[in-house]
């Protein structure tokens, strides 16, 4: 602006004091700290009991447990086929641990496709069974005649499970409950008698089959751990009988996962931008908030310590309605004794509450850290937007009992480590390269273990989408 030339307001009159524009060159701002959206509440990691180990390794000792093949099945897809993995096939009791490939594959290119629709019958109580039948796709209900005479539910399956496997072995066995398709459904069935075709073609088969056949049927308690022999309510002098208490040979150990990242700092902003914030510190807190919503993400995700992962089979439930009900969250309360908490996308826990709507339920709340937490039958459903949401709309409900004194799910880290600023993570400083660059190692050391099966539950396939 040259001198004489006036400034003049929006209304075209001469301006008569300071504009704000001008001022603000002498004025002090008020600035907050960085802000970051990616920070949740992460009460996985909150609530989740740590226990510092020592070497790297933590190593779950249990008793000794009979496993009989109770994995699930993956099949891959072409357009609208579907095919078995060979090598799959070796979940079914029948043939696990069996390895010949070439036997594997004539067996899974003999399963026939076949489609139901909802409510239609897959197989029929009474009836002779035919064969084992692999759920490719859709969700299946087990029913049998109740004590009174109506249906009664024994369970629901979904992707991956099988059903009727005893056909393999036993050519007189029938089927003790009714199949029904709850939704449009694909399986592939391998017949009894394709399977004794090959059988009879493949010595390997063979001798596998007689080998399963030979093996003693063994004692085991409801949780296929080597019973224990007692003797109870006895009277006189009657031979008690001699036991011990065997271990698994192999126990499972968990190893300590890694999350690292390398922060960059140019030296001059770190020594010239340091008020009123420390530049140094607020690139440090943001990157340690990141690896920790990673961390959070891996315990969930993991596929091999994540607890979406590490859930047995039989641990897991479907919906019987397809949304999760209150039938639903008591059935995977059920499941285990001493349930600490439910962990829930928060998709999942408005799913939830509208059910709970539908039937005129409010649930209780707790009081947490300042946080109002919705409760069901007084467990604690905390939010996590790690468990993932499919394409279907569908995501799971986990169910945990946490502790080490209650046999239940542990998170694992190792304090003291150098350069640590919290317990398992810490920063540590690597040099000034020649472009005057500063650089810090941020790292942080993890992992979660399942003491016993009983301890981690998951209500999967939930679906968040209905509205009705």
């Amino acid at each position: 602006m040259s001198v004489g030339d006036e400034v003049r307001t929006d209304q075209g009159r001469p301006q008569q004091s300071l504009g704000t524009a001008a001022a603000r060159n002498l004025a002090t701002t008020t600035k907050s700290v960085p802000q970051m959206q990616e920070i949740t509440s992460r009460w996985l990691l909150r609530t989740l009991p740590w226990v510092d180990i020592q070497g790297g390794t933590y190593r779950v000792n249990r008793r000794l447990t009979y496993a009989v093949g109770d994995g699930r099945i993956t099949f891959v897809k072409t357009g609208d086929q579907v095919e078995v993995i060979p090598a799959e096939l070796g979940e079914l009791p029948v043939l696990r641990s069996y390895e010949d490939e070439e036997v594997l594959t004539e067996l899974a290119r003999r399963c026939r496709q076949r489609a139901f629709a909802p409510g239609e019958v897959i197989a029929d109580f009474g009836n002779r069974n035919d064969g084992v039948y692999l759920l490719a796709h859709g969700r299946v209900e087990k029913v049998a005649t109740g004590p009174y005479g109506d249906d009664s539910v024994l369970g629901v399956l979904a992707d991956g499970a099988y059903f009727g496997d005893q056909a393999l072995l036993d050519g007189e066995a029938i089927w003790e409950y009714t199949v029904r398709a709850g939704t449009a459904t694909t399986v592939l069935i391998l017949s009894r008698q394709d399977f004794q075709e090959v059988a009879e073609r493949s010595p390997s088969l063979r001798d596998h089959l007689a080998q399963v056949r030979s093996i003693p049927e063994q004692r085991t308690n409801k949780y296929g751990e080597k019973a224990v022999e007692l003797a109870a309510g006895h009277s006189g002098e009657p031979d008690i009988p001699h036991t011990f208490v065997d271990y698994e040979p192999r126990p499972r150990e968990y190893e300590l996962s890694i999350a690292q990242t390398v922060l960059r700092i140019h030296s001059r902003v770190a020594d010239l931008y340091n008020q009123p914030m420390n530049q140094t510190e607020q690139q440090l807190r943001l990157t340690v908030e990141a690896l920790k919503e990673r961390q959070e993400h891996e315990l969930i995700n993991n596929p091999d310590f994540g607890l979406l992962s590490n859930c047995e089979y039989e641990q897991r439930i479907q919906p019987h309605a397809g949304v999760p009900s209150p039938d639903d969250m008591d059935e995977l309360l059920s499941r285990r004794r001493g349930t600490k908490l439910f962990l829930a996308h928060p998709r999942a826990i408005a799913a939830f509450g509208r059910e709970l709507n539908k039937r005129g339920l409010v649930p209780e709340t707790i009081d947490i850290g300042g946080n109002r937490i919705p409760t069901w039958r007084g467990v604690p459903l905390y939010p996590c937007n790690k468990i993932p949401i499919s394409e279907a709309r569908t995501t799971s409900i986990i169910a945990m009992r946490t502790g080490e004194e209650d046999q239940g799910v542990i998170g694992l880290r190792q304090s003291g480590i150098p350069d640590e600023i919290e317990p398992s993570l810490s920063v540590r400083f690597m040099g000034i390269n020649e472009q005057a660059i500063i650089k810090y190692l941020v790292t942080a050391y993890y992992s979660a273990a399942v003491l016993v099966p009983d301890a981690l539950g998951v209500l999967e396939n939930v679906e968040i989408g209905r509205w009705r």
